[in-house]
């Protein structure tokens, strides 16, 4: 009996040794997912404009864009996760329609996110099977579900105790189990996101054997990368996504330009819709020396002057939330040195940072940056409200004015200051979170994504923010994914790219070649 592609192994032995047959070629050359006109909306985003993609049979499918271009929406419709406005899915002719996750994996589609999808208390073996666990007559078949773990890990090449616990193993490790899952439900689309963003070399390269194998038995595979070198060496066609369009589509090797790529990537005009203001600047307010922590792979060294506002930009991964942080005092560094405006200062805790002048606005709002059942003026006064609280009474009348002139002076969007927080829109809460620290003496501002999930007309409003904090003589690090965002409102830009600085440009070099050259890997 021929066994089936879930049932084949996937060792080295799995690996082609001659080229595919006639049929075989024929089959590939056909789409089995096949994507029509798919439009996503959600509140004053287009997040998918009319995109058309097909992927074939034996193929390796990259998918390259900034970040925000819209790859991993189109992941999310794929998964059943988002539901299109408009637009057809079709698997091997037949028009699919997800509005669960489950129905997608029932009809044979697996999304590998970057973010895996586990349970680390859960065993190896629990993770592998989670949803389909094996049983006698209701009870747990503990035998059964050892057994079939330990076939699949041996498929997959892996030397893992089915027993232990996922929270015990490597990323790669983790990735492997993800792996396993798709092909126990013999998945025949299997997309990878971002993959090898955590991986080492040699993880790296067991992924690449097992996508290649995947690829000699006919599943359609789906590769989100940033990575040159992986398109080259993995892919067989590449699609770039810019602004939720799918702007061309390649063969990929040795005949695809790189400069072409980058091209089709950032090609639109940065349109002056920033209202950059130049000013003068003056004295280094923050310098920062030889940082070294969590997250970063060689010492972090930068300097920042007062009036300037200095763009941080790379790509996920690149540690630059991970280097906020450490000067923030919200991950203790292991090495280096920070002045601020010339005097030397050590953050054990972010408390002693506020005090010190240096605030942070996190990239993750809701999770690090609001309390969300709390009102506005609570997150407003969070901070300032200890220079008018005597005795540890809070001082509600003083706290109730504060909120009401920032909410005037921010035009911030709301009832009033005794409405949920997590009732207002994305924009006003990062107004709230600004308000939170103009209360304060701040002297240096750490924005983190600023702007992220936030509609264009509110965008327009933190950038003026941003300028007149820069024009009040404070220094502005913004931390921002979207290539124009910070090519347009910063007077400078620094790249990381794998946990280092790679590049310092100052705004007249900052072109869209230039910093997308620095920050993807090779």
């Amino acid at each position: 009996m021929t066994a089936s592609p879930s049932e084949s192994h996937l060792g080295e032995t799995a690996l082609p040794t001659q080229a595919p047959s006639p049929a075989t070629a024929l089959a590939s050359s056909r789409p089995y997912l096949r994507l029509d006109g798919i439009t996503v909306r959600f509140p004053g985003v287009l997040a998918l404009d009319q995109v058309s993609l097909e992927v074939r049979r034996g193929e390796v499918h990259g998918l390259m864009g900034e970040n925000g271009a819209g790859k991993s929406t189109l992941l999310k419709v794929l998964s059943g996760v988002n539901q299109p406005a408009a637009g057809t899915l079709s698997l091997d002719g037949v028009e699919q329609q997800f509005t669960t996750t489950k129905a997608a994996i029932a009809a044979g589609v697996a999304i590998i996110y970057q973010e895996l999808h586990l349970v680390p208390e859960l065993t190896v073996a629990e993770n592998l099977m989670l949803g389909a666990l094996p049983n006698r007559f209701g009870v747990l078949d503990e035998k059964a579900l050892v057994a079939r773990a330990v076939r699949e890990l041996e498929r997959l090449g892996e030397k893992i105790d089915p027993s232990q616990q996922v929270k015990n193993l490597s990323i790669g490790q983790r990735q492997m189990i993800e792996i396993g899952k798709a092909l126990m439900r013999d998945a025949r689309v299997i997309a990878f996101d971002e993959p090898t963003s955590s991986l080492s070399s040699r993880e790296t390269t067991q992924l690449f054997r097992i996508i290649r194998a995947l690829k000699a038995e006919g599943r359609a595979i789906i590769y989100v990368t940033h990575r040159m070198d992986e398109v080259y060496e993995l892919c067989d066609r590449v699609t770039v996504f810019r602004d939720g369009r799918r702007i061309e589509t390649f063969d990929a090797g040795e005949g695809l330009d790189r400069d072409r790529l980058i091209s089709c990537m950032v090609g639109r005009s940065i349109a002056d819709v920033y209202g950059y203001r130049s000013r003068e600047l003056g004295d280094v307010q923050l310098d920062v020396k030889g940082v070294m922590g969590r997250g970063l792979r060689e010492p972090a060294s930068f300097a920042a002057r007062r009036g300037e506002i200095v763009g941080f930009f790379g790509l996920v991964g690149a540690g630059r939330s991970e280097l906020m942080k450490l000067i923030y005092g919200a991950v203790k560094p292991t090495a280096g040195d920070i002045t601020l405006k010339g005097k030397p200062v050590r953050f054990g805790t972010p408390r002693d940072a506020v005090r010190a002048g240096v605030a942070l606005c996190p990239e993750d709002r809701k999770q690090e940056g609001i309390v969300s059942i709390a009102s506005v003026s609570d997150n407003l006064n969070i901070s300032c409200r200890r220079h008018f609280s005597r005795f540890n009474v809070l001082n509600r009348r003083k706290e109730a004015q504060t909120a009401k002139t920032f909410i005037g002076k921010l035009a911030i969007k709301t009832r009033n200051g005794d409405t949920p927080i997590g009732t207002l829109s994305g924009g006003n809460q990062q107004k709230v979170i600004l308000s939170r620290w103009l209360a304060e003496e701040i002297d240096v501002f750490l924005m983190d994504e600023p702007t992220r999930g936030i509609d264009v007309g509110a965008r327009s409003e933190i950038y003026g923010l941003l300028y007149g904090l820069a024009e009040a003589g404070r220094t502005v690090i913004v931390v921002s994914s979207d290539l124009a965002e910070v090519i347009g409102v910063a007077d400078r830009v620094i790249v990381m790219k794998e946990g280092r600085i790679v590049g310092d440009l100052p705004k007249a070099q900052a072109t869209p070649d230039a910093l997308i050259k620095l920050a993807l890997p090779r």
